[in-house]
């Protein structure tokens, strides 16, 4: 097959049902992600908690949904290896509707505690058992356009979440979860994986976590896989989600709006997923995309750093761009995908984006520590030095996987 064959985009490659309904249950998952970034302070403040408590009450209610999204990770990807992609597919999309509508409900702290973490284990699921099911239904060659889509139209809900917000919390709830619960009309028309078919009954162990670290070569692909990660969430989780201080230290002139900051962040997301999945299927490498994206993401932080006095608009801008050089979030999640076989593919692909989003836990203790010694600019130097110095280690021993053939089991 030539260069051209494996380069050109055309949308019969992607227009099925399976790519259809991972994208738009990516797209819900992302939009009740950062929902709650945007309301979660207002919907405390409303439930009558003190002000003085609002920011310690909306980390911890952060922290129970990301253990959730952990333990999610977990359940979900070993079921999605012992039941099949569909049931995860589903599963997932049907629990956090439903923790989502009944968020809109919320009149107590206790009750929104277990409501985010059970929202967090249904969000843990759906990116990975998609990319895992499309990845096994789309031929070798266009697979990376198909995981594309999923990302691209995904990453959408944070900017139609920032939009619906402005309705009110409790009803941005509502249509979060009446957005889900729509998607499972769907289901008719999406068929289980037929890799995953052949293996269903077969002995070999399906969705043993364990078995990743069996040995050292199947235990290092899986690090790397999660350590590739790194710089998108020290990006998004950092840089990002506390714009507004950077703003103040740099002098930048004018108001710096949170939710501003997260829609053209995941603006530029999409524009990054679309470029990277492209070029990724131009090039037939993934690993050639990570170091493009890796030096665009570090060259785009220096800037976002050192522009002092620049006008909002002017940092706005730089947001979007810290964005789009993240924005390999897809391939990040498909190269998991592809690095392992078909009984413990969903396991990998599930866990590896949930742990490198639980990774944020360890960066920020890195980065208050820098921050509390070197201040804030330069202890964020540090803290990106570190990530991105760790990731393009891992990525070094990363093996190629554009065009493997998924069909074979560990």
């Amino acid at each position: 097959m030539n260069d051209l064959q494996y380069s050109k985009f055309q949308w019969k490659d992607v227009a099925n049902a399976a790519v259809i309904v991972a994208a738009l249950g990516y797209f819900v998952d992302v939009y009740d992600l950062v929902l709650f970034l945007i309301v979660g302070k207002k919907s405390l403040a409303d439930i009558g908690i003190a002000p003085e408590l609002v920011i310690e009450k909306f980390q911890y209610l952060l922290n129970v949904q990301m253990i959730g999204m952990l333990v999610g990770g977990l359940f979900w990807g070993i079921l999605g290896d012992k039941k099949g992609r569909l049931s995860v597919l589903f599963g997932s999309i049907l629990m956090y509707s439903l923790a989502n509508i009944a968020n809109g409900f919320v009149t107590s702290l206790d009750m929104y505690i277990v409501l985010r973490f059970v929202a967090g284990v249904g969000l843990a699921g759906e990116l990975g058992a998609g990319i895992t099911l499309v990845s096994e239904i789309m031929a070798k060659e266009k697979r990376g356009y198909g995981t594309m889509i999923v990302a691209s139209v995904g990453v959408t809900g944070a900017v139609v979440a920032a939009l619906v917000a402005k309705a009110g919390w409790q009803m941005a709830y509502f249509i979060g979860g009446g957005l889900g619960l729509s998607l499972l009309l769907l289901r008719i028309g999406v068929f289980e994986s037929g890799m995953y078919k052949k293996v269903e009954n077969d002995v070999t162990k399906k969705g043993d976590f364990f078995s990743l670290f069996a040995n050292k070569d199947r235990a290092w692909r899986y690090i790397n896989s999660v350590l590739l990660g790194l710089p998108v969430w020290f990006i998004i989780g950092i840089l990002v989600g506390i714009a507004p201080v950077y703003a103040k230290e740099l002098g930048i002139a004018g108001t710096i709006e949170d939710g501003m900051c997260v829609m053209l962040c995941y603006s530029g997301l999409v524009f990054g997923d679309i470029a990277s999945g492209a070029l990724s299927q131009y090039l037939r490498s993934r690993k050639k995309i990570f170091y493009i994206f890796y030096a665009l993401s570090f060259f785009t932080v220096v800037l976002y750093l050192s522009l002092q006095h620049i006008t909002s608009m002017q940092f706005y801008i730089l947001i979007a761009l810290l964005g789009f050089s993240v924005g390999f979030w897809a391939m990040f999640v498909t190269n998991a995908a592809e690095q392992f076989g078909t009984n413990i593919r969903a396991t990998t692909t599930t866990t590896v984006p949930n742990f490198v989003r639980g990774s944020l836990v360890l960066i920020v203790m890195l980065f208050k520590f820098m921050k509390q010694h070197l201040g804030l600019i330069n202890g964020t130097y540090v803290v990106a030095f570190v990530v991105f110095s760790i990731s393009l280690m891992a990525l070094f021993y990363t093996k190629e996987t554009f065009g493997k053939d998924l069909d074979y089991t560990e």
